[in-house]
């Protein structure tokens, strides 16, 4: 089946205006133009912005290239710069795909669990979210039987895209290579797109053999996303990038009418994307840098809550990310642990709830902090549980 794209993205046929620039453009015919209202063209820029403003959609072409040599360095497949979109975060990224794929009343595939952002953008756009479910059986896995029954009910024919967290957050799964392949076959079966998400990719914890990114699948138009947010440990670093592949057909419509979208929100600052080469060349050494911390922490999880005579407390194996999740007691109410440890000990956190957990007993916590307050937060968790247990 063919992919389907919104209504709402209009590429219809070019004016005559429009169509006889864009000879000019192929012919290497610069245009004057009588209505150019751009500053920078005329000596009217500040000097903190010496540069001319070319307004290139995708994002600069200079800082498209040098993103698509890094992203080429290593990896199985050449990054081409015209298959990338810079944008200010994946946030964005989701954003203008759902603009992409979806009419309102259309419905997009979320995995569950999962974070809370993709049914809050697919709301603001209209647009419904269909949950399929990772179930966990010693490690974590894609119901792919439950994704063939979604896809072939009468609500099936809603569904545009299905959004694959590649490690999800918070269970730290990664996509496996055998559930990628039935999954890019069940994708190309219904006509729908893949949107990728592989902020965490870089941070393996305790990986399977065989992950891949999804980045450049050649079988289904694929939109993979990632961004400095991640990669740099600089939420503050708004930067993000969209990479467009597939079959050739499905990339070239989908990429002009991305580019509509892209032309209308104009996303990515010159002054921003000058930093782009900086950020990229520190980028394997912040990365190593994070892999450190957050490695060092799931040691230092395993040994404490080895180390515990309650034995009540574990840790549901984590392949990839920054947060695991904890297991506690199925008797404890998740709003009473948090509560607790509000009360207790001066520390929040998430539920399983948070992230729709088919059942109760579960806390996300981060291997981000230092170990001396990594492992205060560990004790107090502890702490908390036995308090409850024996109250």
């Amino acid at each position: 089946m063919t992919v389907h794209f919104s209504s709402r993205v209009d590429i219809s046929a070019p004016n005559p205006i429009a169509a006889a620039e864009a000879q000019a453009k192929v012919r290497g015919i610069t245009l004057g133009k009588l209505n150019d209202s751009n500053p920078t063209r005329h000596g009217l820029a500040p000097a903190l912005v010496p540069n001319v403003y070319t307004a290139d959609p995708r994002g600069p072409r200079a800082a498209r290239e040098t993103l698509a040599a890094f992203l080429s360095d290593g990896g199985a497949l050449p990054v081409h710069e015209d298959d990338l979109y810079i944008l200010s975060s994946t946030s964005e990224a989701y954003s203008w795909l759902i603009k992409l794929l979806c009419d309102p009343g259309d419905a997009v595939l979320a995995p569950k669990p999962g974070y809370p952002l993709i049914e809050s953008i697919a709301r603001l756009e209209g647009v419904e979210t269909v949950e399929y479910q990772l179930q966990f059986d010693g490690s974590w896995f894609i119901d792919v039987s439950g994704l063939e029954e979604i896809l072939g009910s009468p609500n099936g024919a809603d569904i545009r895209a299905l959004v694959l967290i590649n490690p999800n957050n918070p269970s730290g799964s990664y996509v496996k290579p055998d559930e990628r392949k039935a999954i890019v076959n069940l994708c190309r079966e219904h006509g729908i797109a893949l949107i990728a998400d592989e902020v965490f990719y870089d941070y393996g914890l305790e990986p399977f053999s065989g992950n891949a990114r999804l980045a450049g699948e050649p079988e289904v138009l694929t939109f993979a996303l990632d961004g400095f947010s991640k990669m740099l440990a600089a939420p503050h670093a708004k930067v993000g990038w969209i990479q467009v592949s597939g079959p050739a057909d499905d990339v070239a419509e989908a990429k002009r009418r991305l580019d509509v979208i892209a032309d209308d929100y104009l996303p990515m600052s010159d002054i921003i994307a000058e930093k782009i080469p900086a950020l990229l060349e520190v980028a394997p050494a912040q990365t190593a840098k994070v892999q450190e911390r957050v490695r060092g922490n799931l040691d230092r999880l395993h040994a404490m809550l080895d180390a515990d005579p309650q034995g009540l407390v574990s840790v549901l194996r984590a392949e990839g990310g920054w947060n695991v999740l904890l297991r506690v007691p199925s008797v404890i109410d998740e709003n009473e642990l948090v509560l607790g440890l509000i009360g207790h000990h001066g520390l929040s956190g998430q539920p399983g709830y948070f992230f729709d957990m088919t059942s109760n007993g579960y806390l996300a916590i981060s291997l981000l902090p230092e170990p001396e307050e990594f492992e205060r937060n560990v004790r107090a968790v502890l702490e908390e549980v036995a308090a409850l247990l024996a109250g």
